[in-house]
């Protein structure tokens, strides 16, 4: 049977994080005996640190990464870095904030051998008309920037290969703030096996976000910086060009 690793970042979601554990951890059964949930938590100034350990008493395929950034985005890169050492033949990546549904995870999973990636596409959204904006500012710019056509680069509900993951995770640095609007760019313009499929997307239930506008619009200013050293990269590749 194909293993699966199911990556989560946290940070403060003591009001989600056992809900979030006890609904997607049925999603192991039916994968290979090694398969796991794994969690990164840095830097949670709240409980959720407390409530992981004492899950792991329950769901042994549940482990807890310490040893990260405390950032949204490096925390996804050490995922990624954890599933491609362990050897998992598939990385599924989604957040531990409730937003997302389990439910929709078997539409991924059945399309696994069709692609090297499978990407959410949140075409309604239940977190704000200002994130909606963001998301398709982001869109709008990847395309100027790459030259690639994407309806949501950055939903955390993606299913990809381990393996093409391997092949771009470490053009970007560990403490890099957007891996999975890169890693959407990358599988691309580089013309992997990907596809875009529709998600429901519902508000956060409880507890805060904790990244707010103006971080939203920092992150997004040293972005453009971001992009901009990407795309010279990506010209000097031999074979590919803008």
């Amino acid at each position: 049977m194909d293993s699966l690793c199911i990556v989560m970042p946290a940070y403060n979601e003591e009001s989600n994080i056992e809900e979030t554990v006890k609904n997607w951890y049925p999603i192991l059964e039916g994968k290979s005996a090694d398969s796991r949930l794994v969690i990164a938590d840095s830097g949670s100034t709240d409980a959720t640190h407390e409530i992981l350990i004492n899950l792991k008493n329950i769901y042994p395929q549940l482990d807890i990464l310490v040893d990260t950034e405390k950032q949204h985005g490096p925390k996804v890169i050490a995922l990624y870095d954890y599933a491609i050492k362990k050897g998992f033949d598939f990385v599924f990546q989604t957040d531990s904030d409730g937003q997302t549904n389990p439910m929709e995870f078997d539409a991924f999973w059945n399309m696994r051998n069709e692609y090297d990636g499978i990407f959410g596409y949140r075409n309604i959204r239940g977190d704000g008309k200002v994130r909606d904006f963001v998301e398709k500012v982001v869109c709008f710019l990847l395309k100027f920037y790459f030259g690639v056509n994407v309806p949501d680069a950055n939903a955390p509900f993606r299913l990809m290969k381990t393996d093409i993951v391997r092949e771009y995770l470490y053009k970007m640095a560990p403490d890099y703030s957007l891996p999975n609007i890169m890693m959407t760019v990358y599988f691309v313009y580089y013309k992997e096996k990907y596809t875009f499929r529709t998600i429901s997307f519902k508000s956060r239930q409880r507890g805060g976000n904790s990244v707010n506008l103006p971080k939203i619009i920092k992150i997004g200013v040293e972005a453009l910086g971001d992009f901009r050293k990407f795309k010279n990269e990506m010209k000097v590749e031999k074979g590919y060009g803008l």
